[in-house]
């Protein structure tokens, strides 16, 4: 009788315990799947505000209530190869986008990017223009059109074109690897 009780309890325990872990499993692949997820930055493209090998936490819910603006840092799946990239907006849908002079222009204003002041110092010295020029492109609705910070070593829309809203994954909110470098992405 005892032996019995001591296996039901046993039994009921281990049960709760496969619960708890189905719960806990379950809630995690929800939070990635559709709330927040890593990213480990590969390449050049967005130096020298996100470095090759950071880490940064996407936020994958901020789109579902509200659409991309320019500025945002975001993670792009551009095509069907499963790549992963991570870009700024630049423009948006009803936007017109060009650069000429080594200045982007948007709308026919000159945009300002003080994001860029490091890399367009290295672009000069080295005798280059940071970004290139380019005709005027109107983003279409449900798009938006992203650049790296590094332009001369950036594949973005330039050269893919405007890239679609269900194809943009979420916004980076922070950096948190190196540890030594924890930051919020400006």
């Amino acid at each position: 009788m005892e032996q019995a009780k001591s296996s039901a309890k046993w039994k009921t325990e281990l049960l709760d315990w496969l619960k708890s872990f189905a719960l806990i499993g379950g809630l995690t692949a929800f939070i990635y799947v559709f709330v927040m997820a890593p990213y480990v930055v590969q390449g050049r493209s967005m130096e020298s505000t996100l470095h090759d090998r950071e880490r940064v936490i996407v936020n994958k819910a901020i789109y579902y209530l509200k659409e991309p603006k320019p500025g945002d840092i975001v993670i792009i799946h551009p095509d069907a190869s499963g790549d992963n990239w991570i870009k700024r907006v630049i423009a948006v849908a009803g936007d017109t986008v060009e650069a000429k002079n080594d200045q982007v222009y948007i709308n026919g204003q000159p945009l300002s990017e003080e994001y860029l002041t490091n890399n367009k110092l290295q672009a000069s010295a080295a005798g280059v223009v940071l970004t290139e020029d380019f005709a005027p492109i109107t983003i279409p609705e449900g798009s938006v059109f992203v650049m790296g910070d590094n332009r001369n070593n950036s594949m973005d829309s330039r050269v893919i074109g405007p890239v679609k809203l269900d194809h943009v994954v979420g916004r980076a909110e922070a950096v948190y690897w190196p540890l030594t470098d924890i930051r919020l992405p400006k």
